[in-house]
């Protein structure tokens, strides 16, 4: 087998690789929803009827954008972290739900499954060394 066990040095530095990539693909996802105005949250925030919640669909729905805009902002510079990646993993966890529930293939899906996983574990994992909160 190969070692490259010795990778395990940068681990500080694939946390900032995929704290950049992801954090900016969240910019530019989020900025739609969070410029869109309150029209654009209140059809994002409809997703909660889901879970019960039928009213202020617009509060929902912002922070939702906030979730997704400010969090990435908070992954690229390592601030705030965990809370952001709380923030975006309930996002996810709303929008898979919005996807299962309607009756969306996996293909649909999958890719707001996929990053439950990715930030319920930065939850625990953190930022890494290269971040505002140095950890």
């Amino acid at each position: 087998m190969l070692a490259l066990k010795f990778l395990g040095k940068f681990k500080d530095f694939g946390l900032l690789v995929m704290r950049l990539g992801l954090g900016l693909a969240f910019v530019m996802h989020g900025s739609q929803k969070m410029f869109g105005g309150m029209d654009r949250w209140t059809q994002v925030g409809s997703s909660m009827t889901n879970f019960g919640m039928n009213h202020y669909h617009y509060v929902w729905g912002f922070l939702a954008a906030f979730a997704e805009f400010g969090g990435g902002v908070f992954l690229i510079l390592g601030f705030l972290t965990r809370p952001a990646a709380i923030m975006m993993w309930f996002t996810m966890v709303v929008a898979t739900t919005f996807h299962v529930l309607r009756g969306d293939g996996f293909d649909v899906y999958s890719h707001a499954l996929e990053l439950c996983v990715v930030f319920f574990a930065l939850i625990f994992v953190g930022p890494g060394r290269f971040s505002i909160d140095q950890e």
